[in-house]
């Protein structure tokens, strides 16, 4: 994939998390399944969040929150939302600690990667299935 120079490419996020219940009693898991591949989530930095600054929540188009991106990934990805770097980030699909996310930089728009083919079904977090075409961040 190639990138204009000073573009970030578009990449795929894992959501973790989803196993904890909302502070408002709204369920994780159950959101996750309403969501649909495509759909936008908002990305929202958590700067107060006791168990880590850097936290970035991910919220679902109808308002709930199906849970945090990975301590991996949060550092970076909250960096560019304080920079007020234009993140756009849609649903992927479900998997067995949460979900994927797909996520676009300056103002580009996130489209959803090809996948494994149907039978494979859901994706397993582990699988070597082809699935992560992003490229390395200059970070890691």
């Amino acid at each position: 994939m190639v990138t204009p120079v000073g573009r970030l490419p578009a990449m795929s996020l894992a959501v973790v998390g989803a196993r904890f219940p909302n502070s408002d009693g709204s369920d994780r898991r159950r959101e996750i399944l309403l969501c649909v591949p495509g759909e936008r989530v908002e990305l929202r930095p958590e700067p107060h969040n006791k168990a880590d600054a850097r936290a970035v929540a991910v919220v679902s188009n109808r308002g709930v929150q199906i849970g945090y991106l990975t301590a991996e990934r949060c550092g970076r990805i909250s960096q560019l939302l304080e920079q007020c770097r234009e993140v756009q980030a849609i649903f992927q699909q479900v998997s067995s600690s949460g979900a994927w996310i797909r996520v676009a930089f300056d103002g580009e728009s996130p489209v959803l990667p090809a996948t494994a083919s149907e039978e494979d079904g859901c994706m397993d977090d582990g699988a070597d299935t082809g699935f992560y075409p992003d490229e390395i961040w200059p970070d890691d």
